[in-house]
């Protein structure tokens, strides 16, 4: 279990504070969360299926490309039968499966309701990205394992399912069946491939019909792509061209902000998007099709974003639910999306700032979260900031949970997974993870201010935030300060009443706070001077050094889920104190000391 928990204002908090944070949500979103309920009712009646029957095609007019590599260890795997996502892993029968239409048992029936196994790992499964997985491990055994686990799929799945059914999955569904039919259908007989085309074709007039529905996020985008993909490579399939087209321009204007970056703000997702624009532009130009200029402009926008949010190992800083990712794939998607664009210093629609020099490199989250409709992926970690050394991170926040259970879920998105300032370990944005919508927040951050200085090479941050002023009369004020070479950061955090509120002292005088420095796990630490100072010291030998003044400097236990589907050891630096009746002042230098450079 993660050491992280925020005082029991996480997801398990009173119904009122539920009611009053649901009751905030925009009239629109309720009422689309209304009509889904009253759709999946109608959807659960078996009769449902028959309006799905449609004309059958018995051909594609185009096979969309795939550029992206799969992980032929993985492929290998599933035709053993291991199937893992999400960290978690179930076997099953190796023995051929069925021909399509065969009274014969099916060895597959029991991979589709796996038993334990949560909805983001049984979301993996449906979505059938592995595909690609199967086709680079090559073999006509391969391409015969992953015939029969589309037809075992089919055959348990004429009906709705709320999972297997659900807008996004559906869409990445149809988008990795249509990119993988060449590889599937090389030697198929006429039976699979007429269960097939039924198959397709019912599901893309279910997610003709259903999207966007209750989505209000990046799931929009791809469910977007999984419908141009249907338009422009099934006959007739014009009507979802076109309709697909004008939701993805809206969106696109919608999600993607002046400075590039998604309003998610999660550097994971990020990249996913920008990802899918990529394939959805080339799969428009093999259609001989016109690549809209919103398209074309969000994706020159995104790609310099994805720089900014990188690390100097190539990796991306985890923020908002994100992951490491592999230095690899973001340099193709990069060059495949074709736009060499630089990442700027601020992106204030995001919010977020990178500071750079010499060879440190800061990125601070300066910024709001995102709208209602856009939370599943937020975390509390407001004022947080990441830092690396060359190709070295030596401070960050503890990750994304990659498909782990709830309560890791839970325990990355606190304040206290992240390198920022708690107050009594509670969170800054109040999340709430039972909404319909994937989440949901009650108190958040109202009025955050952010103001830059460079000056001789030298780099100022003065970011401020109000999270905990309606429970502890509070704004957090963090200032960064780097220095033109790049061996000094300085920082302050102070806690302060504003003016009119210091009436309330009582809410917060004695007050616990703690300043946290989360390490990441390669990075050794010692405390020094009896306790007065921390020595950090990086795998290639660089030493830094942190000194603090406001508060009790300690080393504790801490946790990286940077990296996919791994739980890592850490430590993590805390200054504790308490708050006063002027309030709290910390202040804190980490600079490089002599050795190894």
């Amino acid at each position: 279990m993660s050491p992280f928990h925020d005082n029991g204002h996480y997801g398990k908090g009173d119904g009122l504070r539920r009611f009053l944070a649901l009751a905030q949500r925009p009239a629109r979103r309720n009422l689309a969360a209304l009509r889904h309920r009253v759709q999946t009712l109608i959807f659960a009646i078996p009769a449902y299926s028959l309006t799905l029957v449609g004309l059958t095609p018995a051909r594609l007019l185009l096979c969309p490309g795939d550029p992206w590599p799969g992980d032929a260890d993985n492929g290998r795997a599933i035709l053993e039968g291991h199937f893992s996502f999400a960290g978690r892993t179930i076997r099953t029968p190796v023995s051929d499966g069925p021909p399509p239409n065969s009274a014969a048992p099916d060895p597959f029936h029991t991979l589709w309701l796996p038993l334990g196994m949560g909805p983001r790992w049984r979301a993996e499964l449906h979505a059938f990205a592995w595909l690609r997985d199967l086709r680079v491990a090559g073999g006509d055994s391969v391409r015969h394992r992953a015939r029969d686990l589309v037809a075992s799929w089919i055959a348990h799945h004429q009906r709705w399912d709320r999972l297997a059914w659900r807008a996004d999955i559906l869409a990445a569904r149809l988008s990795a069946w249509l990119s993988q039919y060449e590889f599937l259908s090389a030697g198929a007989d006429a039976a699979f491939n007429n269960l097939f085309f039924k198959s397709l074709s019912r599901q893309a007039r279910h997610l003709a019909r259903i999207v966007p529905g209750v989505m209000a996020d990046g799931r929009l985008i791809g469910a977007a792509k999984g419908l141009i993909y249907c338009g422009v490579c099934l006959p007739g399939g014009g009507r979802y061209l076109k309709r697909a087209l004008r939701l993805l321009e809206k969106e696109l204007v919608r999600q993607v902000l002046g400075d590039g970056g998604h309003f998610e703000r999660s550097p994971s997702l990020q990249l996913s998007i920008l990802r899918d624009l990529v394939d959805i532009r080339a799969t428009l130009i093999a259609a001989h099709r016109d690549v809209p200029a919103t398209l074309q402009s969000a994706i020159d926008r995104m790609a310099p974003m994805v720089r900014f949010f990188r690390h100097g190992d190539g990796t991306v800083a985890l923020f908002d639910d994100s992951n490491e990712e592999q230095a690899w794939l973001i340099d193709m998607v990069l060059t495949h999306a074709d736009a060499t664009g630089k990442p700027l210093a601020s992106a204030p629609h995001s919010g977020f700032e990178r500071l750079t020099n010499n060879r440190t490199l800061i990125i601070a989250d300066v910024g709001a979260p995102p709208p209602p409709g856009a939370q599943s992926h937020t975390h509390a970690g407001t004022l947080s900031f990441e830092m690396s050394l060359d190709k070295e991170r030596l401070i960050g926040n503890c990750g994304g949970p990659a498909g782990l259970d709830g309560s890791w879920r839970q325990s990355m998105r606190t304040t206290a997974a992240h390198s920022t300032l708690s107050v009594e370990d509670t969170n800054s944005t109040e999340i709430f993870e039972d909404g319909g919508d994937g989440g949901f927040l009650g108190r958040r951050p109202r009025s955050l201010v952010c103001r830059r200085k460079e000056e001789d090479g030298a780099i100022w941050i003065d970011a401020s935030h109000d999270g905990y002023l309606g429970p502890f009369g509070l704004i957090h004020r963090r200032r960064l300060y780097l220095s033109a070479d790049g061996e000094d950061l300085r920082g302050e955090d102070t806690l302060s009443a504003p003016k009119e509120g210091r009436a309330f002292r009582r809410k917060f005088v004695g007050r616990r706070f703690a300043v946290r420095f989360h390490l990441h796990p390669r990075v050794q630490t010692s405390l020094v001077q009896d306790g007065a100072a921390a020595l950090l010291r990086l795998p290639s030998g660089a030493g830094w050094q942190m000194k603090v003044s406001g508060g009790v400097l300690g080393l504790e236990e801490s946790v990286y889920l940077g990296v996919k589907g791994e739980i890592k050891r850490a430590e993590q630096i805390v200054i504790r104190g308490n708050v006063a009746k002027e309030g709290a002042e910390v202040k804190w230098a980490l600079t490089r000391v002599a050795g190894k450079s």
